[in-house]
């Protein structure tokens, strides 16, 4: 069960860091973008906030599953000891990314802004690099063969069909 401090560290580290780069940053650059996909505004309203609300309740599961599964948090600095791989984390390695990106990505559409289409391209560009080039080093040093038996029974990003 997930331990009440530990739900409050996350609450904290997610309104800061996912808070901001899903929800402060987009809001600012579609205030600035002078540019507009050509989509109906319902359609955009729609998708959009469907997006966004896929997005977020994404991003709770797996904040839960960390705090509750895991014994940590989403913050790289207080990461859970144990390797969380159910609920989400069975379909693909990075739902907590996933989550974030569907969150900008409905952002996107809502203002019907390129900018923030940009920022999400940018930002799915750097949670790759990031993945590649610490997150699943680190996972396989610290885990060792549960974690190379998890990496190859789910995919990093698309689910694989049934």
């Amino acid at each position: 069960m997930a331990q009440p401090f530990v739900l409050l560290k996350t609450a904290v580290f997610s309104a800061l860091v996912p808070g901001s780069v899903a929800g402060i940053v987009p809001w600012l650059l579609a205030r600035r973008d002078r540019l507009e996909f050509p989509i109906p505004v319902g359609v955009a309203r729609v998708t959009g906030l469907g997006s966004i609300l896929a997005g977020v309740g994404l991003y709770a599961h797996t904040a839960w599953r960390f705090s509750d599964e895991g014994g940590g948090t989403p913050s790289p600095s207080d990461e859970p000891p144990e390797l969380v791989t159910g609920g989400a984390y069975g379909f693909v390695r990075n739902p907590m990314y996933v989550a974030v990106l569907l969150c900008i990505g409905g952002q996107a559409l809502l203002y019907r802004s390129v900018l923030v289409a940009w920022w999400a391209a940018g930002c799915w560009l750097g949670f790759h690099n990031r993945i590649l080039e610490y997150e699943e080093p680190h996972l396989a040093a610290k885990h060792g063969d549960a974690y190379e038996r998890y990496r190859e029974r789910v995919p990093r990003w698309i689910p694989r069909q049934p």
